[in-house]
């Protein structure tokens, strides 16, 4: 089996669920208990945060754990939109967000407040001059995505952020979930950025989990509240044994980071040179450092999307079209749209999306399996 669908979900790593299992097994308390129990799963707790913001070399009281990007990114903008609305109503995002913040903000819409959505360039880019002629005396919030989950483009977060160091009553977020382990963390911690999100199961924790930076001194209203656990910020019986995973994780993947970065990408080009040549190829993800290293989108048009997914699985290489949240609706992939790339094109898109564990040999395998599977498409389409 190659496994190409990384940005849907990772497989739990062997080491995160020996700490999983263990934490689980013995250090089962409530971490809110007074007893020696619950004080030593609140110290274990504890540790996990500090771990994880000395990777990220931000305070622990700025890391707030939860259950994954989608619940951190509508905590970010239900949250805003409850703590700010007294000051203004207005949004400010992108055409191309995951549905976990293009949704949450659609909901707003119907309360009254106004979003304004920045269109993209061929690749999937905002231009920051967009954003800053946006930008309204009403203007709360503005929600960026660091890596597109379709197609991998890397958006201009330090320069957003440098625009809005003129506008500092304005809350900044990044949807940071596709950016873990990219050798990006630079562009995604500026110090401009209030809000990131991050879910654990895209870097080998286990579902469930995940974090949000919250920046020091932001208001970010409640989106869960009950018995005030994460400084009353996110209440809920902490999930000690998965956020303690977590932080193995997120050490395993920055301690390979580099490494990794660079045979993701050296994966991604190959398969990228190799499939180029074909003439019903549309490749839409670019190969340069403006796009992730792990993401390949690209089309053999006149062939559906899924099609072409259930043809490499009968192969045994699994990968999705598009976003794996949408892939079962059927539907023209969003970011796409967005870029103006015709139906036809989109409909037959999808997305490679490579993780620390895949290999060149795998590539070549691929490319093997490629040429396969286009010569008997080939013969449909023409």
């Amino acid at each position: 089996m190659i496994y190409f669908d990384n940005s849907a979900t990772t497989q739990v790593a062997p080491e995160v669920l020996q700490t999983y299992n263990t934490v689980s097994k013995k250090i089962w308390g409530n971490p809110s208990s007074l007893h020696n129990f619950g004080e030593e799963a609140w110290n274990l707790l504890e540790q996990a945060r500090q771990q994880i913001a000395n990777l990220f070399h931000v305070n622990p009281g700025e890391i707030i754990f939860t259950s994954g990007g989608s619940e951190g990114d509508n905590w970010v903008v239900k949250g805003t939109a409850m703590a700010k609305q007294r000051f203004g109503k207005h949004i400010i995002t992108t055409s191309v967000e995951h549905a976990a913040v293009r949704n949450p903000t659609e909901q707003l819409k119907e309360l009254g407040f106004d979003v304004t959505y920045l269109p993209v360039d061929k690749e999937g880019r905002i231009n920051p001059a967009d954003l800053k002629a946006a930008i309204r005396p009403d203007t709360i919030l503005v929600s960026i995505m660091a890596v597109n989950n379709e197609i991998g483009t890397i958006q201009p977060i330090k320069e957003v952020g440098e625009i809005l160091k003129d506008y500092p009553n304005i809350h900044f977020h990044v949807d940071a979930v596709q950016a873990i382990g990219k050798g990006i963390d630079d562009a995604v911690f500026s110090d401009r950025v209030d809000f990131a999100t991050f879910s654990g199961h895209k870097f080998h924790a286990p579902r469930g989990t995940g974090f949000v930076y919250v920046k020091a001194g932001r208001k970010l209203a409640p989106l869960v509240a009950g018995g005030g656990q994460e400084r009353g910020l996110r209440s809920g019986t902490e999930n000690t044994p998965g956020d303690v995973a977590m932080a193995r994780a997120i050490r395993l993947v920055k301690e390979g980071e580099a490494d990794a970065v660079k045979r993701e990408q050296a994966i991604k080009e190959r398969i990228y040179d190799h499939i180029k040549q074909f003439d019903h190829v549309k490749i839409f993800s670019g190969r340069d450092q403006g796009f992730a290293p792990h993401i390949l989108c690209f089309a053999i048009v006149g062939v559906r999307g899924e099609t072409i997914v259930h043809a490499f699985e009968d192969q045994g290489i699994y990968i999705s079209t598009t976003s794996a949240c949408s892939s079962k609706k059927h539907a023209e992939a969003g970011t796409l749209a967005a870029m103006k790339v015709p139906e036809n094109e989109a409909t037959s898109a999808v997305r490679i999306s490579l993780g620390d564990q895949n290999t060149l040999e795998e590539a070549d395998q691929f490319n093997k399996t490629f040429d396969k599977l286009y010569a008997g498409f080939k013969k449909i389409i023409e």
